[in-house]
């Protein structure tokens, strides 16, 4: 990356601080993608206890990702302006208060603000994260290094959450998941400020207010219309209303980047290799997170798991990432960040292969195998993907770089886990609701028609060769519709495969 004169290094620090610093970056990151996944698992109990309704409880859940998607390519232009360490400590700080919120809750509205809050300092402190490893580290191969930790990090935060979350409320209650992270914040952020160097780009450019204005909602209206869709109906006019504003706006955005003096996103950020590298890691997260969330099912409606007992079982996959991860480091000396993000892409999409072939006896092994090969493929992908957009970027744009890496990956997750659920819902309702009038009780067992696990609970009352058919035939009804979700994955996988080899070029200096 070019070092514009103007620009506060932080690379000149001895190499045991930097190395310090980088492991408190990442511990922010953990939280980061901890709290993204950790409230999952505590919202039967939230629900009980607040008396919220299905609606209030979904946006318990979501607010965090619409906020956080919404406006972290915003926050990243704001990273540059206000440093990386100010950036980060104030997010760390948003965090652990909006935290702090939810915990004292008395009323689902408060702990959907909180929520949101919590997604407010995750916007800042998630590129401040990744444009700190690239200022501590501007030597390439320890900057790859650093990157490939930071990949691992993301996907370990974001796997154990389900792991703690459900230890807490077994243990405690739901509000310890808001509880654990206000020490934790608390002690990242003091440590940060003894740590880190401080890291700025000194810019006297004005703010891009309509550009901020025209990104922020289009990507709010965007990410809101996603999760909504599941619930509403992709077909529905509230949905396809805010698909139609959500392009309007991003649309208004592109044409005021080609035709504004002052520029949110840098002439660098346009290229096609960054946008190419983006969408790969976008369609990667795609496949990834939505195969997650089927896998996790799978595990509780048809192996009988329950949701802590499903969180461990989903561990291989972090652990794979993080192998991946580390070995695209090791292999970038070698070989081409683009070689590297085909290995992995194609690795990914193998995965998806083998988990579409997933059947009601298929053992826990089965799943086991998927997620190792899924993992090693996304942490190649990652590693590889994020080193090649950051290494495009000036230094000085670093923040912007990280926000446009970020908000392309949390978009893609969130279009994953959406439409991947649809289709295996699809599958599963259109089955079920033929089987359940074929037995005549429609009343009884209209429950077992919404998902695998509403099916074992319907049928507890039932004669024992009635329950036993009803069972099998919900399992193969979820293997259905688990085997086209994954296809469809697979398929967008394979996209950002051909789309890697065909326009991204082999190293940053050859795009640049």
């Amino acid at each position: 990356m070019d070092t514009p004169p103007n620009f506060v290094r932080a690379g000149s620090s001895s190499p045991t601080r930097r190395w310090v610093s980088a492991a408190t970056v990442c511990s922010g990151l953990f939280l980061l993608g901890m709290d993204l996944t950790i409230l999952n698992v505590a919202v039967p109990d939230l629900r009980n206890a607040l008396s919220s309704s299905m609606g209030q409880t979904q946006w318990i859940v979501d607010a965090y990702a619409l906020v956080l998607g919404g406006t972290v390519l915003t926050s990243g232009s704001l990273t540059d302006r206000i440093g990386r360490r100010r950036a980060f400590t104030l997010g760390l700080a948003v965090c652990g208060l909006a935290s702090l919120a939810g915990a004292l809750s008395a009323t689902p509205q408060q702990v959907i603000a909180a929520r949101a809050g919590m997604g407010a300092g995750a916007s800042l402190l998630m590129p401040a994260t990744l444009s700190l490893i690239c200022a501590l580290f501007p030597e390439e191969a320890l900057r790859n290094r650093a990157i490939a930790l930071w990949a691992a990090v993301g996907g370990l935060g974001g796997a154990c959450g389900p792991v703690l979350g459900g230890w807490l409320v077994s243990e405690y209650s739901w509000r310890a998941v808001f509880w654990l992270n206000v020490p934790f914040a608390a002690a990242v952020t003091t440590l940060a400020v003894l740590v880190i160097p401080a890291c700025r780009a000194k810019t006297t450019s004005r703010i891009d207010l309509p550009g901020t204005v025209c990104s922020a909602l289009g990507l709010l209206v965007l990410v809101w219309s996603v999760i909504e869709a599941p619930t509403r109906g992709w077909g529905s006019l509230a949905v396809l209303a805010g698909f139609a504003t959500a392009g309007l706006l991003l649309a208004a955005f592109v044409v005021w980047l080609r035709r504004a003096p002052t520029r949110m996103i840098a002439r660098t950020a346009l290229r096609r290799p960054v946008a190419v590298a983006a969408g790969a890691l976008a369609m990667m997260s795609f496949g990834m997170f939505g195969a997650l969330f089927v896998i996790s099912l799978y595990l509780q409606g048809v192996m009988g798991c329950d949701p802590w007992q499903a969180g461990v079982r989903t561990l291989p996959l972090p652990g794979a990432l993080i192998a991946g991860a580390g070995l695209a480091a090791a292999v970038a000396v070698r070989w081409s960040q683009k070689s590297v993000m085909l290995l992995g892409l194609a690795l990914v999409a193998f995965s998806f292969i083998v988990l579409a072939s997933t059947g009601t006896s298929s053992g826990y092994g089965h799943l086991v195998a998927v997620q190792v090969i899924a993992g090693i493929g996304a942490g190649l992908t990652a590693a590889a993907g994020t080193g090649f957009v950051m290494a495009l970027m000036t230094e000085e744009h670093a923040g912007l770089g990280s926000a446009i890496n970020d908000a392309t990956r949390q978009v893609g997750a969130t279009l994953g886990v959406a439409i991947q659920g649809s289709v295996l819902a699809t599958a599963y309702t259109h089955r079920m609701t033929e089987e359940v009038n074929r037995l005549g009780t429609p009343d009884l067992l209209g429950p077992a028609v919404d998902n695998v696990i509403a099916a074992a609970q319907a049928s507890r009352n039932l004669p024992p060769e009635i329950r036993s058919r009803l069972l099998g035939i919900a399992e193969d009804a979820f293997v259905t519709g688990l085997s086209r979700a994954a296809w469809v994955a697979g398929v967008v996988v394979v996209a950002a495969l051909l789309a890697v080899w065909r326009w991204l070029p082999s190293g940053a200096d050859e795009a640049s």
